[in-house]
């Protein structure tokens, strides 16, 4: 294991940032950290000691997951209180206590989406603790399609969207290549005939709340969409167009090796076209992958695409040698679509909250494809 692909990565992650730094030290020394900071990439692949610990076990994996869940559905109620959560069901914004309102929204999506592919192995099992299980599970959907209604984070809806109908597709055509149609049609169905009856509470409930959200940008997109960016107005949306547009500037003139790790503040704070009411109130991108080519151009950004290439290729091998069960890997997958959707309109992977799922996520697939990579033929029996 120790030669295996993601240490090599973590090296070059390592690498990448020092020479990004370097570089940054003799071309800009007024703007440069004292030290190449490079826990900014490396924290990343803390997964690595996650997937060594769980030791190739579903099971642990299974467990550390439903223990994360449990944990941070206390913490919402401890950091925030009952009366945010009022204040939230009476039409008001909240974050449930954790960093800003989107990361509480962002977490919320990534407990429903894990609650509807993981039902069947939650409900389906025979035994006089079914009903209780069912009626946790339906308890603990309701509080998270509930949090993510008040916590009126777009980008988690979008990413909900479509992340859930992929995972349907994608469970449908399995079934039908495999020939299992009618044992998993069937908790699909009740799936989706659970998650439209949340839709439609919800909708009822905060009908207002959403469609004013929703509706909130609509000058923005019709902007956009005639190509008149210079009239973008300073929105929710706008000011991440405008801070796009800026950072792109940064990014021609240092493409292969960046600005080092303060580059996506030096775009905020630099960029001298930008109002001073964004200079004051932002301090980055709210894209991951933006902030990563302008701290560590290209460079950096060829490190993220090879680690996801090779946590999706050792999924799918874990998953097709027998290494991993189905509703992991399907997880895994709709995690992926979620996960990409997200980042594009927050930097969570530069923040804790980002940091904390993406370790705990990626730990339990990497250690299936570990168990599947190195693991004597009796141990993987």
């Amino acid at each position: 294991m120790r030669r295996s692909a993601a240490l090599w990565l973590l090296l070059a992650a390592i690498v990448v940032q020092v020479i990004s730094w370097t570089f940054g030290y003799y071309h800009h020394p007024q703007w440069i950290a004292d030290n190449p900071q490079v826990d900014r990439l490396a924290k990343l692949f803390i997964f690595t000691a996650v997937a060594w610990w769980l030791g190739g076990s579903t099971r642990n994996t299974l467990w550390l997951w439903m223990l994360a869940l449990l944990g941070f559905l206390v913490a919402t109620v401890v950091l925030a209180g009952p009366e945010e959560w009022l204040r939230g069901l009476e039409g008001e914004r909240v974050g449930f206590g954790i960093r800003n309102d989107q990361h509480g929204s962002m977490l919320f999506g990534v407990a429903f989406l894990g609650l509807v592919i993981f039902a069947r192995r939650l409900m389906m099992p025979a035994g006089r603790w079914v009903l209780w299980r069912s009626v946790a599970w339906g308890a603990v959907m309701a509080v998270c399609a509930t949090a993510i209604a008040i916590g009126q984070t777009r980008a988690v809806w979008l990413a909900l969207l479509v992340a859930l109908p992929f995972a349907g597709i994608i469970m449908l055509a399995w079934a039908r290549w495999r020939g299992t149609g009618q044992r998993v049609l069937g908790p699909i169905l009740a799936g989706l005939a659970i998650g439209c009856l949340l839709i439609l509470i919800a909708a009822w409930l905060f009908g207002g709340v959403l469609i004013e959200r929703i509706t909130a940008e609509s000058s923005v997109i019709y902007q956009l969409a005639q190509g008149n960016l210079d009239a973008v107005p300073y929105s929710s949306i706008g000011i991440r167009i405008h801070s796009w547009i800026a950072a792109f500037q940064w990014i021609a003139e240092r493409p292969l090796v960046g600005w080092a790790g303060e580059g996506r503040s030096l775009v905020i704070a630099h960029t001298p076209w930008l109002p001073e009411m964004v200079k004051q109130n932002f301090g980055h991108l709210h894209n991951f992958f933006i902030e990563i080519w302008v701290a560590y151009g290209l460079l950096g950004l060829a490190v993220i695409a090879a680690l996801t290439f090779w946590i999706g290729r050792g999924t799918w091998l874990a998953w097709r040698g027998g290494a991993m069960p189905n509703d992991i890997a399907l997880f895994g997958v709709a995690f992926f679509v979620y996960w990409i959707i997200v980042n594009q309109f927050e930097s969570y992977d530069s923040f804790w909250t980002g940091v904390y799922v993406h370790n705990l996520v990626v730990g339990g697939l990497v250690t299936h494809y570990w168990r599947w990579r190195y693991a004597k033929p009796e141990e993987k029996a």
